[in-house]
């Protein structure tokens, strides 16, 4: 392989107007010793949102390249590639490799070769990255590491945590994992001394996080004249106009796409569900198509019910594509756009629509999880949450963690410039520990609230669970067989089997699932 640049031949040295915050120092000192010591150590860098995350893995990036070795930055989203891009190219240059799904076979192919060429000394992607073919590694790091996207579920089953830190370990290189809100096991490994916790409590130049309230969409919707859909309560509405009349920008965030949830009857009740799939179709009225979010099965919407024949039927439930309708209703001059995953089925479609916030030629950005994570964007005042409910109640005993991560990292959007941020967070639940502690950016009282019932319970990190499907054309077979899996595992030392039951979705594709 060629030589390995140095970090000053790529454009690495710090600018001289970067100065690092107290908390940053230590950081990059801890993370740097390991480095230079080739050592694989393990650091979990938990910071508060706009707290300088990013720059720290600059610094470890530079340490790597100053020993001659190569540095691996992986994010959760594909999306995320492009801003981490631009910091890395201002300080590295071009020489740098890009992996991920979005990319064409030959983009990829190029790629490949570059890092396995020893061309370049930097890869950037999402998880499938961890493949690349670096022989010199410096550095892994993990941005975002408590995302659900580094948990590969299909083909090739994996997690991207377990196989960096064995590459880190056979590299002898450290690990580093970012996050504003660690997964529950990572935290409960660094107060186990595990690995190492380094903490940044404040954002950058003393920036105040931005202020939380809450809003209690049962009373709100009390209030309302009978009959008419609660979208946007007041309190929300006045904060869009607020920011919108002081040229600051809104980000709303709904974690549900298409215009409503279902169609339902409203004599029997029926609703309109894929043939294919024990799931409720989503009308989306840029189509004015009925889609299945599971195996795209479409139809279009029926005219009476197709159980009864009656013709009043009743569309239930918002999405995105309902709320950017709503918001153009209620700010009709207002420049709005939409983030989801139909919107960015075009390739550059979701670089655009982030690029065009981030350089103010969009007022409201209305979107799913698509818009929470990591971006930055100066201009943004206000961040609406309009139903925090939706993902308290997956069958899944990480829901209450999932629904606070996703809430913070959110409201960190706001407030990043100059200027304060606020955040309006509209729930059923206002009180529920996975949503009170938000309004304090609390992450230690509902890691203790929500680590308590995992220990009473025996889950992770107290336990291993494995989740076993069975699937199958046939209900019977599939029902008996997941059975006899249950009995053989039974006798199984230490092993407790919960089960078998139907999964959450009984059938997807076609097929009846028993777990």
């Amino acid at each position: 392989p060629a030589p390995l640049p140095s970090s000053t031949e790529l454009g690495g040295e710090e600018p001289a107007s970067l100065t690092l915050t107290d908390e940053q120092r230590i950081a990059c000192r801890e993370i740097g010793a390991a480095v230079t010591g080739r050592r694989s150590e393990t650091f979990l860098l938990h910071g508060v949102t706009g707290s300088g995350k990013t720059e720290v893995y600059l610094r470890a990036v530079a340490d790597s390249l100053r020993v001659g070795r190569q540095a691996l930055i992986l994010v959760p989203e594909i999306t995320l590639t492009h801003q981490i891009l631009g910091r890395l190219r201002a300080r590295f240059g071009d020489r740098l490799a890009v992996l991920h799904s979005g990319l064409r076979p030959s983009e990829r192919l190029a790629q490949w070769e570059r890092l396995r060429r020893g061309q370049t000394p930097i890869a950037v992607g999402a998880r499938s990255a961890l493949f690349a073919p670096i022989e010199e590694l410096g550095v892994i790091v993990i941005d975002e590491e408590h995302d659900t996207a580094y948990k590969n579920q299909e083909g090739f089953r994996y997690h991207a945590h377990s196989l960096a830190l064995r590459r880190a370990r056979a590299a002898s290189c450290p690990l580093v994992l970012g996050s504003a809100t660690p997964a529950l096991e990572t935290r409960h490994a660094a107060d186990r001394h595990q690995l190492r916790r380094l903490s940044l409590l404040n954002r950058i130049g003393g920036r105040p996080l931005p202020s939380v309230e809450l809003v209690d969409l049962a009373r709100e919707r009390a209030l309302q004249p009978r009959g008419r859909k609660l979208i946007l309560s007041s309190l929300l509405l006045s904060g869009m106009r607020d920011a919108l009349s002081d040229e600051g920008q809104c980000i709303l965030f709904l974690n549900r796409r298409g215009f409503s949830t279902q169609i339902i009857c409203f004599d029997c009740h029926h609703v309109a569900r894929c043939e294919h799939c024990d799931i409720a179709l989503t009308y989306h009225a840029s189509e004015d198509r009925l889609r299945c979010h599971y195996c795209d099965f479409q139809t279009p919407p029926p005219e009476i019910c197709p159980s009864c024949g009656a013709q009043q039927t009743a569309l239930l439930g918002v999405g995105t594509e309902r709320l950017e309708e709503e918001v153009r209703s209620h700010f009709p001059e207002a420049r709005v756009a939409r983030l989801d995953r139909d919107t960015a089925a075009g390739r550059g479609t979701t670089e655009g629509i982030l690029r065009d916030l981030r350089a103010g030629k969009l007022d409201v950005l209305v979107g799913t999880q698509m818009v929470a994570k990591g971006h930055d964007f100066p201009g943004v005042r206000l961040v609406g949450v309009v139903n925090a409910d939706l993902g308290l109640h997956f069958p899944d005993f990480r829901a209450a963690e999932r629904t606070f991560q996703l809430l913070t990292q959110v409201a960190g959007r706001a407030g990043r410039g100059g200027s304060p941020g606020r955040v309006i967070v509209q729930s059923f639940q206002p009180d529920h520990y996975a949503i009170r502690p938000v309004l304090d950016h609390d992450y230690e009282s509902f890691y203790a609230e929500e680590i308590a019932h995992r220990s009473a319970l025996g889950y992770p990190p107290f336990g291993r669970l494995a989740q076993l499907i069975v699937s199958g054309t046939e209900e019977g077979e599939a029902r008996e067989a997941a059975a006899q899996l249950a009995r053989a595992s039974q006798s199984r030392e230490g092993c407790e089997v919960l089960g078998p039951a139907p999964a959450p979705i009984a059938r997807l594709r076609g097929r009846h699932r028993f777990q």
